[in-house]
């Protein structure tokens, strides 16, 4: 059994080497203008367009694994971004859990996105790719089967021309056989040489007529198969790309939102940094006043410090006169002024003090003005007033004048007088803190 198996594989080696070696001869004739070629325009044009389709197609493949290679190299860059900013971010830090959790959506965002990238975009790329390598196996064969067929083909006529060639080569040595030959074997002789030459157009004829059938078989399967497969690359791009455009455009949607969160994070979290240092700066102001003797501690206002109180003149008493007169004042302690005094104040060529920058009409009575806070202001001691920068304070006057220090006003806070229409909860204020309006 090894025996003829060896001897059917050899068999079938030397039938290719033959084929191979009439196929060569036949490209040769073909080239030297001996033989002609059969031409098929509209196939070749469908093979040139083919091959654009495979190139186009395979370099189109090759982007596409770069692309997905560098959405994957992002992804693991994005995760050592933000690691490495939970491992910074400190546990009493604002907004910690927030920032462990856009971490993680972040990640998994990163692996949806490759995920639904690979499954949809590059396997459908490779799908329409894996039809190349089959058709163009088969136009290699159709072209090998077109040599076989022109071969037999020539070979045929050529049989046919050399008809009568042979015819003639035959009858020389057949009339020298037929005189040596006895009578009975001369017909004999005759009927043998005609019937070889017959048997070779015989077989000629038989070779071309499979070696078209082959030939016409393949080319008519490509023939419908390269126009079809061509037509194709339109569609198959449109759903390419708009999946990919698809999840780019919902992959950066979500990426968006999530940058905006980690933004007002770090917003939030320059604004706690602020309040801690304002913080921590009024502390040591306020450690600093606490080191201060009791006889020489004074009420301070930053940026100026407050002076000692001044004492009283009759021109301080006069104006403080004036001052609860022009402001209307119903309930004002005066019993430390004198009558003279009083006089004094109340006498036509007496100089107006303070204006209001408002008619009294839009003033609550006893007050004197309004002032504007410019600057925050951290009460020291239960008699001030804590200021925000913006609020409003309807500025008093002091019901003891011996009370009031230099720089120092009494006031109560306008939206406080909004909501409970009471002057009674007032406190002192520096007064560089504010704009009068």
């Amino acid at each position: 059994m090894s025996e003829t198996g060896k001897g059917v594989n050899a068999g079938k080696l030397a039938i290719n080497v033959q084929k191979r070696i009439t196929r060569a001869q036949e490209k040769m004739m073909q080239k030297l203008g001996k033989a002609d070629e059969t031409k098929d325009t509209a196939f070749e044009e469908g093979v040139a367009n083919f091959n654009k389709q495979m190139t186009e197609g395979t370099k189109l493949q090759k982007d596409l694994r770069a692309y997905l290679t560098a959405v994957k190299t992002m992804h693991e860059c994005s995760k050592h971004l933000q690691d490495c900013l939970a491992d910074m971010y400190e546990p009493d830090w604002f907004g910690k859990e927030e920032m462990d959790a856009l971490a993680e959506d972040t990640d998994l965002l990163w692996g949806d996105f490759h995920q639904k990238l690979s499954e949809s975009a590059l396997t459908s790329m490779d799908t329409y790719m894996a039809q190349f390598p089959d058709i163009k196996a088969r136009i290699a064969k159709r072209d090998r089967k077109l040599v076989d067929f022109d071969s037999a083909r020539h070979h045929f006529a050529s049989t046919q021309k050399s008809k009568k060639k042979d015819e003639a080569k035959i009858a020389k040595p057949l009339a020298l056989m037929e005189k040596a030959a006895p009578g009975w074997a001369q017909g004999i002789i005759t009927a043998h040489q005609v019937a070889q030459t017959n048997l070779s157009r015989s077989q000629a004829e038989e070779e071309l007529g499979k070696a078209q059938k082959v030939f016409e078989e393949i080319n008519y399967e490509l023939q419908e198969e390269l126009p079809n497969l061509w037509n194709s690359r339109v569609g198959f791009y449109v759903t390419v790309f708009q999946s990919v455009a698809g999840l780019e455009e919902k992959f950066h949607r979500e990426m968006g939102k999530m940058s905006q969160n980690l933004f007002d994070v770090m917003t939030k979290l320059e604004e706690q940094r602020e309040a801690n240092e304002e913080a921590a700066n009024h502390n040591a102001t306020v450690s600093e006043s606490d080191k201060t003797s009791p006889e020489t501690k004074l009420k301070q206002g930053p940026p100026v410090p407050r002076p000692p109180r001044p004492s009283l003149t009759i021109e301080a008493k006069q104006d403080i006169i004036n001052l609860f007169e022009n402001a209307v004042v119903t309930e004002t302690n005066v019993t430390a002024l004198s009558q003279t005094d009083i006089a004094v104040s109340k006498q036509p060529n007496s100089a107006t003090n303070v204006t209001n920058g408002s008619s009294d009409a839009e003033l609550p009575p006893g007050v004197i003005y309004k002032v504007k806070a410019m600057h925050d202001y951290a009460a020291t001691d239960s008699d001030e007033l804590d200021l925000k920068s913006g609020d409003i304070v309807l500025v008093l006057p002091f019901e003891n004048p011996d009370e009031q220090d230099d720089g120092w006003l009494l006031g109560v806070k306008e939206s406080h007088w909004l909501q409970n229409k009471d002057l009674a909860v007032k406190g002192v204020f520096p007064e560089n803190f504010t704009q009068k309006l």
